[in-house]
């Protein structure tokens, strides 16, 4: 058994900002083979509506309750966009430079990162957010005039999706990925579809396609080494996503632990993880 523990070093964990956004344009057939950056994205508030409870009755009593479906929705605000989603704004464009608006608005697919971090690391990881299915709907643009404390003007829409088909789970129209729980080849291989190389566009995969990147990987972790303090005769245990630690045979979480004798600490990964071939895996400590 293990005692629960909190706020141990690396364990206080937080996630800000949002970048390299990205709009992937479906093409005739609904594939997103076009991808084109997003600069001066500000904000996505994602904002998932239903999952409400309809209670039922039976015998005067509550019997169950049966849930709405989920859907998502949401707002993107930027200082721009790219000339690519004035379709989806209902812009229409039949000479450079002309736009005609209140046309049929095309239906996108978005992706965009958010930092993770921690007390030990403010830049630890990030989080790939994958949006499918979107559709933008009309929106309101302010245009005010320059004065003592100007401001660039902050574009905002709201959007709505349809969720896109996944293979063993209920349709979705979003995908996390975290960059610190999953292996590292995988989400490059996986980067270089959202973002394109030399010699390939950027797209965005399907579902079915993201999860087939990750299927079956191993996460190699590295573990940290446990340090022990001869004067105060305490061990202490790092916090290391994905490393077990055990203390003279005994599981123990991060935090000191205190020693009597000569001990020996020891490292196991977690299930999905592995140790490089040359990461050292135990620790002796002479006891003072």
């Amino acid at each position: 058994m293990t005692a629960l523990t909190w706020d141990q070093a690396g364990t206080r964990l937080f996630e800000t900002g949002v970048d390299h956004g990205v709009l992937y344009i479906p093409n005739s057939s609904g594939v997103y083979d076009n991808g084109v950056a997003w600069m001066g994205l500000t904000t996505v508030t994602e904002s998932p509506s239903g999952g409400e409870a309809n209670p039922q009755y039976a015998d005067n009593i509550k019997y169950l309750n049966l849930y709405s479906l989920e859907e998502l929705e949401g707002t993107i605000e930027a200082f721009t966009y790219p000339d690519e989603f004035g379709e989806c704004d209902g812009t229409s464009s039949p000479e450079p430079g002309v736009s005609i608006g209140q046309q049929v608005r095309k239906t996108f697919g978005l992706s965009y990162r958010t930092r993770v971090g921690n007390d030990l690391d403010p830049e630890a990881g990030f989080k790939l957010h994958l949006i499918y299915g979107a559709t933008a709907s009309p929106s309101e643009k302010a245009y005010a005039t320059v004065n003592d404390s100007p401001e660039a003007i902050n574009f905002s829409w709201d959007f709505y999706t349809v969720p896109a088909v996944i293979d063993g789970y209920k349709p979705t129209s979003s995908i996390v990925i975290d960059s610190t729980k999953v292996d590292a080849d995988a989400l490059s291989d996986l980067m270089d579809a959202l973002y394109g190389t030399v010699s390939d566009d950027p797209r965005l995969p399907t579902p079915d396609e993201v999860l087939a990147f990750f299927a079956g990987t191993v996460v190699e972790v590295t573990p940290t080494a446990p340090t022990y303090d001869s004067g105060t005769d305490l061990v202490t245990i790092p916090a290391v996503t994905g490393v077990i630690y055990l203390l003279n045979g005994v599981v123990r979480a991060a935090g000191t632990w205190p020693i009597t004798a000569n001990s020996v600490a020891k490292a196991v990964p977690a299930a999905g993880y592995k140790f490089p071939a040359t990461a050292q895996d135990q620790w002796w400590f002479t006891f003072a």
